[in-house]
């Protein structure tokens, strides 16, 4: 009876190393600056460097979520490589911007489709780069399915906020959503907070909120995983910011002065607080002084919100 005991023992030693001997492996077998968020939902990128993208894996092949530019997605197309033995089939667009929406002939080049909504597709159509590829199809209106295998990516428009045509990106079945640019966790917002509308941005932010999901990929900031609660954070942060702006005016204070000397010591911990408080205020200042801008009248498609 000992001898069986002692048998059952070693060979669930046996197992329990077993197992995780192979999750080091898969751990460690990962390419560089490549992560695992949920079976087949992989992200890619140095935050470091700034810039993450999303792929997903599926049996007939791989969606892939924001080029950013030929260097990234050169060594993203590697890691993808290593990864699945599976052919690119979709690569999508997160909205306009040259930073973003470079790097395409990379997957151009393997047979990928490129895809990004018409609001994006006619702004790089106007303004070509030397790192950006036209998308082979555009999309117009609020929402679109993209379908691989049994994997289902859907594609959300939200009017204006920042840029033209941004989508986010909702991966129902994992509760995942992927967020460029618009949420940059515990980071202050962009330097000068170009091309963005803050009223909208802040509606946008509260139509995300009340999304189904449980993680959020973002391109920028730190975690690059996070949650609810980090969309919130961004959005609270331009509301007490536009408060604390409000008070400074209702104490009197010169509005020139206002930018130098406005604080929201809540986010002070947060990434370039010190660098770049002074521009968020400036901007939203101007933002309250002048009107919202960028603006433009709503597409057909928006009407029916």
């Amino acid at each position: 009876m000992q001898n069986k005991k002692f048998v059952f023992q070693n060979v669930l030693m046996i197992i329990l190393w077993s197992l995780l001997l192979n999750t080091n492996i898969s751990a460690k077998g990962l390419p560089e600056h490549t992560t695992k968020v949920a079976n087949g939902v992989y992200t890619f990128g140095d935050p470091a460097a700034g810039y993450i993208s999303m792929f997903v894996v599926t049996k007939k092949g791989v969606i892939v979520v924001e080029p950013n530019n030929t260097a990234h997605s050169t060594a993203m197309l590697k890691a993808i490589k290593k990864v699945t033995k599976k052919p690119i089939k979709y690569l999508l667009h997160s909205h306009n911007h040259w930073d973003h929406s470079g790097g395409g002939q990379v997957f151009r080049d393997v047979g990928a489709t490129i895809i990004a909504h018409a609001e994006a597709y006619e702004w790089m159509k106007a303004n070509p780069h030397d790192d950006m590829v036209l998308p082979d199809e555009s999309w117009a209106g609020n929402r679109k399915n993209i379908e691989l295998d049994k994997r289902t990516i859907e594609l959300y428009y939200f009017g204006m906020n920042h840029g033209l045509g941004m989508t986010v990106f909702r991966l129902p079945k994992d509760k995942i959503i992927f967020i460029a640019d618009i949420v940059t966790p515990n980071r202050l917002l962009f330097t000068i907070v170009p091309d963005f509308n803050v009223k909208e941005w802040i509606r946008t932010l509260k139509e995300i909120e009340e999304m189904d999901f449980e993680k959020v990929i973002f391109t920028h900031g730190s975690p690059t995983v996070g949650t609810k609660k980090d969309i919130a954070g961004n959005r609270e942060f331009i509301e007490d910011l536009q408060n604390a702006i409000y008070a400074e005016f209702q104490k009197g204070t010169n509005p020139f002065m206002i930018p130098n000397v406005v604080k929201v010591p809540k986010y002070e911990e947060w990434a370039m607080y010190d660098e770049w408080l002074t521009m968020n205020a400036w901007r939203l200042l101007l933002d309250g002084h002048m009107g919202p801008f960028p603006w433009r009248p709503d597409h057909p498609y928006e009407m029916n919100k």
